[in-house]
Formats: structure tokens, sequence, C-alpha cells
């Protein structure tokens, strides 16, 4: 309405005309998701994740097919030059569908294979092929295990990783993460370049001791009292939950019963083995050989027992680890891992409510618990055993992706596994009579599980207080977190997600991995033995009263 004064000093007020608002069939009322403005550590786990698909089985698988098939690295790269059509390696970082582009990454294979990689003129190749595969995965893994945090190499990193389906419908807009978000994050302590805040948060409580950057570190750490640069900027973002979960998935157990058999060695009275029959014409044969031959070098069941329990308090169940006696076990990480993980379920439900604005401290204050949790944990072994481990299994993975494997393990055509040496694992647990949950639900456990964990080991979560930051995460990581979910309840039985409304429940949810996989064993084996002895015309499925047996054979 308008307001008039006179000169008598009386008001005049004169209404004005409402304007009616228009609503046409096209007109639309809607609420949209509460924002939360981005932080810098976005950039953080966008390096992750690239990281993390450089590392993925597709890419190893061809990189070593190329190094087992051909015959040498320069014909390898003229051929790769050709089927490109001559055009020059990409720029924006590693060729994610062949990692071996790299001169520097031939250099070090030659370098590292030497007597491996030339042909003998005898007919007798001794364990040469297995040496070579051995040699070609551990310069895989050196080569793709990081990325360069140089600012100057971030933009090609984030245009890779904006073509991810993980990153689609996050509720973040990658497109506002620059370089100058990366180097605003790099820039948070006053170290060398390129150096994770994380790291300098450590190296103040080290300032007695200088750092190397001699180009030969590793040749002046015997005798010299230094902090080495090169592990301040490259970082190796691997987690050795990856190898926890396909090992409870029986992927090292696959191995060693085909490893056995062909020594010739009974596992059971009941062979199911009793058709394999390699025969030396071809390369399987002889890969075997050279990986029983090399066992006194790798790693034993018991030594990475030790270190799933010193990293992530996680056991393993087995006649092999019977009297394990660790040290030192992280107790509390399955209770913070899986109360994290029940906190972002909570908050994706709040953020998909378009009426509530999510509270990210809950989901903040659980990542800074986890993240101490893991840092005391990274100690002794954990700078070694994480990187051997993913060695060994991604050299086993490729060993039972051959083809020859078929002929002796029955596998299901039809089934689309994602990577092609799943099928015969779980072929090997139908043979054995191990557990039938899909080594898929494994695989996706790992490979999940490790993501999520580097994105807190790596942060520097002890100085953040922000809500947005634990927000942001939750919101990054949502395609891997919920996968997790999904696969610890098809593996386990136990659903993270539900409230806990008794006491059962809350023991069940923090109850370890392998004992949870041991009484759903032992449940299928009951299950297997009542339902044999039913009747044929009876549908209705057994009853399973009382505590689980402790000990079931094949958990080994």
């Amino acid at each position: 309405m308008a307001i008039k004064t006179t000169g008598t000093g009386s008001l005049t007020i004169k209404p004005q005309r409402a304007t009616p608002v228009q609503l046409t069939s096209r007109s639309s009322l809607s609420l949209g998701r509460a924002t939360h403005a981005l932080t810098s550590d976005v950039a953080l786990w966008t390096v992750i994740r690239r990281s993390c698909d450089q590392m993925k089985f597709d890419n190893y698988m061809r990189f070593i097919d190329d190094v087992m098939c051909a015959g040498s690295f320069e014909e390898i790269r003229e051929e790769k030059r050709e089927r490109a059509g001559g055009a020059p390696d990409d720029k924006d970082g590693a060729d994610i569908k062949n990692p071996a582009h790299d001169a520097k990454i031939f250099n070090e294979y030659k370098r590292r294979t030497g007597e491996a990689a030339r042909v003998r003129s005898l007919p007798f190749t001794g364990a040469d092929r297995y040496a070579l595969l051995k040699a070609a995965t551990e310069v895989f893994v050196m080569a793709n295990c990081g990325v360069s945090l140089a600012p100057a190499d971030f933009a090609g990193i984030l245009r890779r990783v904006e073509r991810d389906e993980e990153v689609k419908g996050t509720g973040l807009d990658l497109s506002e993460v620059t370089t100058k978000l990366w180097e605003s994050y790099l820039n948070e302590i006053d170290l060398p370049r390129n150096t994770l805040p994380y790291y300098g948060i450590i190296e103040n409580k080290l300032k007695d001791v200088p750092i190397d950057t001699s180009p030969e570190q590793r040749l002046l750490t015997s005798s010299c009292y230094k902090i080495l640069q090169k592990k301040l900027q490259f970082p190796c973002f691997l987690e050795l939950i990856w190898s926890y979960w396909h090992e409870e998935g029986m992927l090292v157990q696959t191995m060693n019963a085909i490893t056995l058999r062909f020594q010739n060695v009974l596992a059971s009275n009941r062979d199911p083995l009793a058709n394999m029959e390699i025969d030396p014409l071809r390369p399987l044969n002889n890969l075997l050989w050279g990986l029983i031959q090399d066992e006194i070098h790798r790693l034993s069941v018991a030594r990475r027992a030790y270190e799933y329990q010193h990293e992530y308090g996680l056991n393993l169940v087995g006649k092999a680890l019977q009297g394990i006696n660790p040290a030192e076990s992280r107790s509390r990480f399955i209770e913070a891992f899986h109360n994290l993980l029940y906190l972002c379920s909570v908050f994706y439900k709040e953020d998909d409510d378009t009426t509530v604005v999510a509270d990210g401290f809950p989901v903040l204050n659980a990542v800074k618990e986890l993240h101490i949790l893991l840092a005391e944990g990274a100690h002794n072994q954990y700078g070694d055993l994480p990187s051997t481990a993913r060695q060994e299994m991604m050299a086993q993975e490729w060993i039972l992706a051959r083809p020859e494997m078929r002929e002796f393990l029955p596998t299901r055509i039809m089934v689309a596994y994602e990577e092609p040496w799943m099928d015969r694992v779980d072929a090997m647990k139908r043979l054995q009579g191990w557990t039938d949950t899909s080594i898929y639900h494994f695989r996706d456990l790992g490979v999940f599980g490790e993501q999520i964990l580097l994105s807190i080991r790596f942060g520097a979560w002890s100085r953040a207080f922000d809500a947005d930051q634990g927000a942001n995460w939750a919101r990054f990581w949502r395609t891997e977190i919920q996968g997790y979910l999904h696969a610890y309840r098809a593996v386990t039985g136990v659903d993270l997600t539900s409230e806990v409304s008794t006491p059962e429940q809350g023991r069940m949810r923090f109850l370890p991995p392998s004992i949870l996989l041991r009484n759903r064993l032992t449940q299928q084996l009951q299950q297997g033995r009542q339902g044999a002895a039913t009747l044929p015309t009876s549908r209705q499925a057994p009853i399973l009263t009382g505590p689980p047996a402790l000990t079931v054979k094949g958990r080994t």
C-alpha cells in the first residue's frame, strides 16, 4: 500500500492493487536438496578415487597379458602405438587402458626381471615364467598404487574422475573442484611441495629429524636417521582390508587346493579335484610349478593374520591359525567402523528429505574416531605387508583367470561376473562344500572398504571441525558406503543400517566378520544334512537351534 503525507499533518493511505500469481499447467513447485559448502579435502578424495581406479583388475590383466604373451616391452609399445594410430600418449595421467605405456615402467620392469625375462635355449623353463609374473605384478602395483600429487597433474586426474559413474547422484558438483582447491589443501602445512596435510601433522612431531631429499634415499637409510621425502610426497594408496576380504572370500584357499592337487597331495577322503590334469604343453603348468617353488618367499597365512589384527582387529578362523597370539589388536575398529556406516545411512535418509537439512556433525565425529584407530595401526609391518599381500593375491587372480582353469573347474558360464577369476573361486566353493556366498560380495567389500578407509586414513581429520566436511565426505563416498553395507549384509547376514532394538542385535553388529561367516557356514552344513534326511515331499525348512560349532572343515 502507498502512504502519502498531506500538509495538515494527516496521513492518506491508498492500498495498491495486488497482482495475482498465474499458475499454468506447466507450473510446478518443488523443494531442492540442501547444499553444503564445498571443502578443500574433496580434492584429496578425488585423488584417492583415481588411484583406486588405476588398480582395477581389468587394467592389471591387460598389463600382465601383454607382458606374459608378447616378446618384449618395445614390441608392446610399438603395437599399442600402431593400434592407437600413432597418437601420442595421454597427457592427463597414466593411460587407464594400458598402464604400461610409461617408459620409466618399462625400464624398471627390465631391471627387475633380469634373467627371468631372458628366453632360455634349453627346453627346461624352471620357475622363470612365474618369476616374470611376480616381477611384472610388482612393477604394476608400484606404478599404480598412487597418483602424482603435483597440482599441474590434478586437472587430468579430475577429468578422469568426473567420468566415473560412482560420482553421479552424490549431490556434489565436481565442476567446482579445481586445481586451486587442490593447492589450497596441500598448502595447509609448511612442508616440501606436494605433501598431504596429514603427513604435515605427523612431521611436526618429528621436528628433530631432518628430511632426506637425496635421490638414492634407500641406500642412505641404513646409516642415516632421516625421514624419506619420497614417502611424504608419493604415498601408496593401498589398504590391507582389500586382502582381508578376498582371503575371507576363499581366494587364497582356492589356490591352495589347486597347488596341493598339483603336487598329488590328498587333502580329503573325497577328492573333488580328481579330474585336475594340467598338461605340460601349456603355460599354466609351469606357472603353478613356479608358484609352488616360490612358496618360501611368500607371506604365510599366519603373517597376514597377525597384521589383520594389528591394523583392524580382524581375525581369521582356521586350523592353520590355532594358537595365534597377537601382541596388539585394534579391538575398537569394528565398533567404530560399523557405527560410522550406520550414521551414514541415517544421514542419507535425512539428506534425501528435502524438508530437512542433514546434520554432518555425527558423521564427522565418527570419521575422526576411526581416523585415530587407523593411525594407531600404521606401524611395523604396515609399510610393506599390504603391498606385498596385494601383489601375491593379484597374481593368484590372474592365474585363476587363465582359460585352462575351465577344464577342471565347472563354472557357470551364464553368470556375468565382473572379473574373470571370480567364477573359478565360486566353482571351487561348490566342489569343496565351502560357503555358498558368492565371491562377488567379498570382492565388493574389499574394493569399497579400501576406498572408504583410504579417505579416512590420509585425511587431516584431527584438525577438522566443520560439519560440512563430514557431510561432503558422506556424499562423495555414498556409492561405496551403500555398496559396502549391501555386501556386508549379503556375506554375514547382519544389516548395519537397521536400528538396534535388542542387545542381541547390538552384539551381532560388532562381532568379528570371521565369527559371523563361521556361523553361517555351520548353518549351511546343518541345513544340508537335515535336508538330506527329510522326505522328498517335505518342503519345510529345518529349524536351527543352539550355538554353532566352533570349528568347521574348510575354513582354513
